[in-house]
């Protein structure tokens, strides 16, 4: 029998749900059970593809070539294991599926309603895993929010639908501390599960966010007016690395406690893999940090490139590198103030992304990484600010461009491929002898692609007598990769290796050009 865990937010957005669902999953995980998680978010976009990274962070891609929020690229690093598109619901989505099946006559002239149809969706969505399987649900959004309402009368007719024993409820809740008074308040919680209440549910199992450990009158309170037992109180306090938060929670058992909500087995935990992540992380603390530059368009959002962040961070605690990241706007590095901008960075990343601006930005920087060796690691569009920037100034191809921002563009460098959009996990041959090969160590690899353009095969001679060496090609024969042998390490990649990264499980390209930024530093 499949078995769910749904948790619901309060008090204020932004507490941790996601977080705490992901970290969920890693000690269910440990304890040898199968888990996997989904997001239902109350926002109408049908799915995060036209969602701006100021709005919303980075778009994680799944293998099958799903367009997520960012939260599934957290769930993935945690469980170490791939999710698909039906781990991102929205209530676009929802409601789309609704209307379709509408126009085509599917509810026989009934009147179409939230309920039932919408929750009736709401559900169809969520029961579509494998017997045997932890199904941890994450609904977006803030308990009272107006927009939350279909998804939590969905998520109350569940455990009437699937049995009381198999499903369990968390609400993860905000418990402030007054600086004036002194004092840590449990009432906004209180109100929160109040409002829960009123729906129909009563949660098993309530996690605390704090920056101040709970007081035992604290959850003596919350137990007594929430209806909860006290050993379901759960104190999750605010840490310096998220990676410190399962560890936490099994220490105030948290996996236990659902558990027997769910009349599983509370299996011994292996947690081997994060005590040494967390152990990692603190021994390099103390070292000089390995200064990487990201030259991108969205850098004053820190979520727009989260993935592309951890993925460092996994790859530094691998190798002993104390990575520090710093964001760069592509917009402000012009070829005048490139060496100004970017001088002392021990390796730079110019990452993928869509759009014109800060697309000259990139190609500075891609020249002054060639020019001075520094070690450079180009992804999507950085890669074809490179492939440009090499056109136009080794090759001597004046007007080399990228078909994306010069439509009649007399030497497309870049240009439009067979496919519209290549999206999801593809197959790149790769020579050995590579860069690449030096990091994956097989013929042939996966990787998850997100883009429109590619670079044109059409120049692969033309590039090669120049000094570019192709070093992996998709199936079809487009170019997914490419390095300037002469130098330390720059490589450039169609795909995106961060998407790949996990917790104790670091990708290995990225792992390589950090090993190399750390022999440049030595």
């Amino acid at each position: 029998m499949t078995k769910y865990v749904v948790i619901t937010g309060g008090v204020v957005s932004g507490v941790g749900k996601g977080i705490t669902a992901a970290a969920l999953g890693a000690l269910l995980r440990a304890r040898g059970y199968n888990v996997t998680l989904q997001k239902f978010d109350p926002y109408f976009n049908v799915d995060s593809s036209n969602l701006s990274p100021y709005q919303h962070g980075e778009i994680f891609v799944t293998e099958d070539g799903a367009e997520t929020d960012l939260v599934i690229g957290h769930y993935e690093r945690f469980i170490d294991g791939c999710l698909t598109g039906k781990s991102d619901i929205t209530s676009g989505r929802v409601y789309s599926k609704v209307i379709e099946n509408e126009r085509e006559g599917k509810y026989d002239g009934s009147t179409v309603q939230v309920v039932p149809h919408i929750t009736d969706e709401i559900l169809n969505q969520l029961l579509v895993f494998d017997d045997d399987t932890i199904v941890i649900v994450d609904v977006g959004g803030t308990v009272g929010d107006i927009e939350c309402t279909p998804f939590i009368e969905a998520f109350r007719q569940l455990r009437v639908l699937r049995g009381f024993d198999n499903v369990a409820y968390v609400h993860v809740s905000f418990v402030p501390f007054i600086e004036m008074s002194g004092e840590q308040k449990t009432k906004p919680t209180q109100h929160s599960v109040k409002e829960l209440q009123n729906v129909g549910i009563q949660p098993d199992v309530i996690v605390c966010r704090s920056d101040y450990p709970l007081e035992s009158g604290s959850k003596k309170k919350m137990a007594t007016f929430c209806n909860v037992r006290q050993d379901c109180i759960i104190e999750n306090l605010t840490v310096d690395n998220i990676l410190e938060i399962p560890l936490k929670l099994e220490n105030e058992g948290f996996a236990s406690v659902v558990l027997r909500k769910l009349r599983l087995e509370d299996r011994p935990a292996d947690l081997s893999k994060w005590q040494e992540a967390v152990a990692a992380a603190h021994d390099v603390g103390g070292k000089p940090a390995l200064r990487i530059a990201v030259a991108g368009k969205y850098v004053e959002m820190h979520d727009a490139y989260v993935s592309l962040y951890e993925a460092l961070r996994y790859s530094g605690y691998a190798i002993g590198a104390n990575c520090e990241t710093v964001g760069i706007g592509s917009d402000t590095i012009t070829e005048k103030n490139a060496e100004k901008k970017l001088k002392g960075f021990d390796g730079i990343v110019i990452p993928a992304g869509f759009g014109e601006r800060g697309f000259e930005g990139k190609i500075a920087c891609a020249a002054y990484a060639r020019k001075h060796d520094v070690p450079c690691l180009m992804i999507g569009l950085g890669a074809h600010a490179a492939v440009v920037e090499f056109a136009r100034d080794v090759m001597g191809i004046k007007d080399a461009d990228s078909v994306e921002f010069d439509k009649e563009c007399a030497q497309p460098v870049v240009y439009t491929g067979k496919t519209s959009f290549k999206k999801g996990s593809q197959v790149t041959k790769v020579k050995r002898n590579t860069r690449l090969y030096e990091a994956y160590g097989a013929e042939k690899i996966k990787m998850r692609h997100r883009h429109r353009y590619e670079i044109n095969p059409a120049y692969t001679e033309d590039f090669e007598k120049a000094g570019m060496r192709i070093t992996g090609k998709s199936a079809d024969g487009y170019i997914d990769a490419f390095e300037f042998g002469d130098k330390k390490f720059c490589v450039g990649v169609s795909f995106q290796p961060e998407f790949n990264a996990k917790v104790g499980n670091p990708d290995k390209l990225i792992t390589l050009f950090l090993s190399e930024c750390l022999k440049g530093k030595n």
